[in-house]
């Protein structure tokens, strides 16, 4: 790698690869030591393109969901199976990874900044401004922007838009699947809301069993699904369709619950 050689948003790969190594190694014992990530589909992550790949997943962090990718991603790539262990997988990482994130939360202050380096794609949200609902159009070239990111390689996005589950997909990311055709990667995570506050910053709570699984690419006929037929997918991929949510007994709550706790990791288990 050339001393000044840039990615296509005038980043320096040298850099962009001391952020990655650095913020990896300080993040590796919320995922692997506070708490204990489970992971699955790490052979998914080995056999896909080098580029023109859209990761879906559902959302519970501003930062630890993306952080969490950064780590299976890079591991997978160096031959673990469904582990992050040992974070020296990170000495060499895939430089061509990005993520989209709402401009005003990558400028909140100078870590989120930092971060931004390893890869976003900051955008303007069009329904959502400094805590109020707005309306506005989709900037061109935020749209562009995803199709440079794509073009060079990986691109993760929150389809939702939001932290609060069950809301509603944004039809955008349906428009870029159909208009851009990517490979597209749905990723459920679960166990990142109980352990980390909102930000994903700090460490809320330890020994959370969490969960990131890597499902197979979606079967999409970019030709013919319509947006909505993509839009429902997506849905059903991230397990965000509202036929998820349903009243449930309170004896099957209470089974539910012992359940957990018995999941719930903890240092001293074989």
């Amino acid at each position: 790698m050339g001393l000044f050689k840039q990615n296509p948003f005038g980043h320096y790969l040298i850099l962009k690869k001391w952020v990655i190594r650095i913020l990896g190694a300080l993040t590796h014992r919320r995922f692997r030591g506070f708490n204990e990530l489970k992971i699955e589909g790490s052979e998914i992550i080995r056999n896909l393109p080098d580029n023109n790949v859209l990761f879906i997943s559902n959302h519970q962090t501003y930062f630890a969901d993306v952080v969490a990718m950064f780590h299976v991603f890079n591991a997978s790539l160096s031959d673990r199976d469904d582990s992050i262990k040992n974070v020296g997988y990170l000495w060499n990482p895939k430089m061509n990874i990005y993520y989209v994130a709402a401009k005003e939360t990558m400028k909140s202050g100078l870590l989120p900044k930092i971060m931004a380096y390893a890869g976003s794609i900051s955008i303007e949200r069009t329904w959502r401004a400094k805590g109020e609902d707005v309306n506005r159009q989709v900037k061109m070239s935020d749209i562009s922007a995803i199709k440079t990111a794509l073009d060079d390689g990986w691109v993760i996005t929150f389809p939702q838009g939001t932290t609060t589950p069950f809301k509603p997909i944004r039809k955008g990311t349906a428009h870029i699947i159909k208009h851009y055709k990517p490979v597209v990667v749905p990723i459920v995570i679960d166990g990142f809301r109980r352990s980390f506050d909102k930000k994903g910053l700090r460490v809320k709570k330890k020994n959370i069993l969490q969960t990131l699984e890597i499902k197979e690419p979606l079967q999409i006929d970019y030709e013919n699904d319509s947006i909505a037929e993509i839009v429902e997918k997506i849905e059903f991929a991230i397990e965000q369709h509202p036929s998820f949510l349903k009243v449930i007994p309170q004896d099957v709550l209470e089974a539910e619950e012992a359940l957990n706790e018995m999941r719930k990791w903890r240092p001293n288990n074989p």
